[in-house]
Formats: structure tokens, sequence, C-alpha cells
């Protein structure tokens, strides 16, 4: 092996001790980003469900621990190791991480910003990792009795979540493409509790039933005035959070073209500009999926304050 690889595994190891530390549970991880120990039953012809019950190493995220012990254990059987995962969905922190891709060409910062907008939650101050693409990972934390399933752009191009069963790279841990690393004025942090919004959304659907559209029911010019209504007594602060939430509603319900006018009108009545309105509408237009004709997009909506 030659000096710089044990040098960045003498380095992961490290890491890896100060994130148990903390409580963060961690597993070696080569280069590729995978657990550096390949599974102990890869040549049994029927491979049993096994997930370490047997005592050896090689199971991947269920090899994790906080033990300083056993994670030297860990890097003894794998002196390839030059970075740690952190696993996801375990005691005491319950991690959530939401992984920010860029690799698709997709503007995912973006796209959870109008989803911010869209549910009316605001991300936290929390950890952000930097990863060698451009990308990044946001720590969140989550209630002990909640499983958040992992999902590859299920809330949005570009965005996916790391949950139960699933792991982060650690910052330290050198890869292939690079080193990840602590995005500056985080490091001090701790993971902050996932927004009960954001939650919900990450969460396996239970018993949804059908919405019926309000066109059907018969309230379209009163639930058009209240949208109006609920967008002009914005106060400042609030503003662009609630006319892309009214915005929204409008296009789900087939009065998007129609309500448009009004409620920019009532949006600039609060103080907000005609581009930041208009701004704002084309955002929640393309996000229920009926961009309207005739907008011209002047780029995403900032997070609700």
């Amino acid at each position: 092996m030659a000096t710089t690889d044990r040098q960045a595994t003498t380095l992961a190891l490290a890491h890896a001790l100060s994130a148990a530390e903390r409580g963060l549970a961690v597993i070696p991880l080569s280069r590729s980003k995978l657990p550096a120990l390949r599974s102990p039953h890869r040549d049994d012809p029927s491979p049993p469900p096994c997930h370490g019950e047997c005592g050896r190493f090689g199971h991947g995220v269920y090899d994790a621990s906080t033990d300083p012990h056993r994670i030297r254990e860990l890097f003894a059987a794998a002196p390839w190791a030059t970075g740690y995962g952190i696993a996801c969905g375990v005691r005491p922190h319950h991690l959530i991480g939401v992984d920010l891709d860029t690799k698709s060409g997709t503007d995912s910062s973006t796209a959870l910003r109008e989803l911010a907008l869209r549910h009316l939650f605001t991300i936290p101050d929390t950890v952000v990792i930097l990863t060698p693409s451009g990308g990044r990972h946001l720590w969140l934390t989550g209630p002990p009795d909640a499983v958040v399933p992992n999902s590859a752009s299920r809330l949005a191009p570009g965005i996916d979540i790391r949950g139960a069963g699933g792991y982060l790279v650690g910052p330290g841990s050198r890869t292939d493409q690079g080193v990840y690393g602590t995005a500056p004025g985080t490091a001090h942090l701790t993971p902050a509790p996932c927004p009960p919004e954001l939650l919900r959304l990450l969460l396996p659907p239970r018993h949804a039933s059908p919405r019926r559209p309000l066109h059907d029911a018969g309230h379209d010019h009163d639930h058009g005035h209240g949208l109006v209504h609920f967008v002009r007594t914005a106060h400042e602060g609030q503003r662009n959070t609630r006319l892309f939430w009214a915005a929204c509603r409008a296009y789900e319900n087939g009065l998007g073209e129609e309500l448009s006018p009004a409620l920019i009108e009532a949006a600039l009545h609060t103080g907000l500009t005609e581009r930041e309105a208009r701004s704002t509408v084309a955002s929640a237009s393309r996000m229920s999926g009926r961009r309207e004709q005739g907008h011209k997009l002047w780029g995403a909506p900032k997070l609700p304050p």
C-alpha cells in the first residue's frame, strides 16, 4: 500500500472516531464510496438474510458502530479504507441526509427552495457537507418512531434522501472524486430537527384519499377570493411565502390562469415588486406541472424566513 493510502486510512479512522464521539455510528468506506468490507456470504450459493448475526464483518451499514474498539477493528480489517460512512436512521440522532446532487444537471437547491415555499417550511441551520462534485449533503434528525426510507429524485429531480438502511459519506473522507468537507460556518452546528412539513413528505404515504377538485365542488369563486385575500393580508416576512402557496393551490385546482393577475395585484399591495410577484407565480406554475403560457421566469424565490 502506498504511503499516501496509509495516510488516508489513518486520517479516515481519526475522522470516524471523532464522529463516533458525537454519537454517529460509522463504517469504513473504500475510494468508491462503497463499504470497504465485502460480505462474508458472497460465495454462498444461497446467502442467508444476515445483518451481522453471524458475528463477522462485511454487512455494510449494519456493521456501523460508535464503539471505538469496534471501529478500530473494522478499519484494521479494511486497511485500504480511505473514508467512512455515517449510518442514517439509528440512535441517538436518527440522521436523515438530504443529498442535493448536481451531476444530473438539475438545480436541486432551487427545487428544495420551491418545496419549502410550497409546503411552508424553512430549512434550518444545520451541518452541511460539500461533495467533490459540487453537491451538498444536509444533515437533519428525525423522531425515533419515524422510519424515513431512502429515495432518489422522489421529492424532486436531483434530491436524494438517505434514511434507514442508508449512509452518508463523512467529512474528511477521500474518494476517487475528491475529498468531502464540512461547509464553512456549519462545522460547529449539530444536526437540526427535520421540519415536520418536510418529514411528512419523506415518510411513505399512508391512506391518501383522492382530492376532489374545487371546481367540482362549486367553490371556484369563493376559493379564488379567499386565496387573493390570503395574499393581500400578508405581512413583511411572509409575503412571498403566502403568494407561492396561494398560487400553487390555484394551479392545482385549475384556477391558475384565471387568478394569477389578481394574486399578483394582491402581492403588489403588500409591497412585493412586480418582478418578484411574477417570478413567484411562475415558480408555482412550474411546480404544479402547469406552466402558464406567457410568463417570463426571472429565477427562483427565496426561502421563507
